[in-house]
């Protein structure tokens, strides 16, 4: 079986730069990622697009604005993940809720990164909150997907302290940067088994693949 063939094959899902998505990507590219992204799709116009396909991605548009009802959007957008062999689905900054008859349709297979430290802090404006109740930690979650919002299981988390000089968009800044580590690494774990993901639950294998990471002291990884 060639490497290709034996690759852990995902779509990422995107409404904008896709910066988490260039992460994948580019750690996509690794000796031993054992993953590859076989679509990079959008539901509206994304400049993540355009980064995807310079790269070489499988890229599709598939535009809200073009369907007339949700359910219509939704059945064109799983029949295109379908279409692109993935095995599973990262949502990568995809601004809009997922109806439960799509997650059930993908049921146990999406996986989403979200900028807070789950359960704390569900939907938008995380640092802006996190900030606003004087939280001494704050940081990112990659987590499964299931139809109540930002509820699924947490995979895998990054935690930084919040500074006293911290705004909101140096706080948004600081995390972002453990964005791009964790969601790699988590998705890289899946493709070699190191974490297994079933009926919901997570079972971490093998947390050898800290070692390999280059996080600053201040920062703590914690396993789901």
């Amino acid at each position: 079986m060639s490497r290709a063939n034996s690759q852990l094959k995902i779509a990422v899902l995107i409404s904008g730069r896709g910066s988490n998505m260039q992460a994948l990507a580019n750690h996509a590219e690794t000796p031993n990622a054992s993953y590859q992204i076989c679509l990079v799709a959008a539901n509206k116009p994304a400049d993540g697009l355009s980064i995807a396909s310079d790269a070489g991605l499988s890229t599709a548009l598939i535009d809200r604005k073009s369907y007339t009802s949700k359910q219509d959007h939704e059945r064109a957008l799983a029949e295109a993940i379908e279409a692109s062999g993935a095995n599973w689905i990262c949502l990568a900054g995809y601004m809009s809720v997922l109806s439960a008859d799509f997650i059930a349709r993908f049921e146990g297979k999406i996986i989403n990164i979200h900028p807070s430290l789950l359960p704390d802090y569900k939907g938008l404006h995380t640092h802006e909150r996190a900030l606003a109740d004087s939280q001494k930690f704050h940081g990112v979650s990659v987590h499964l997907v299931t139809p109540v919002l930002d509820d699924g299981a947490v995979i895998a988390q990054m935690r930084l302290p919040v500074r006293s000089a911290d705004t909101q968009e140096s706080l948004s800044a600081r995390v972002l940067v453990l964005e791009h580590i964790l969601y790699p690494m988590v998705i890289g774990s899946l493709a070699s088994g190191a974490v297994t993901l079933d009926a919901g639950q997570v079972c971490w294998q093998d947390i050898s693949v800290a070692n390999a990471l280059s996080l600053s002291e201040d920062t703590t990884l914690i396993f789901g």
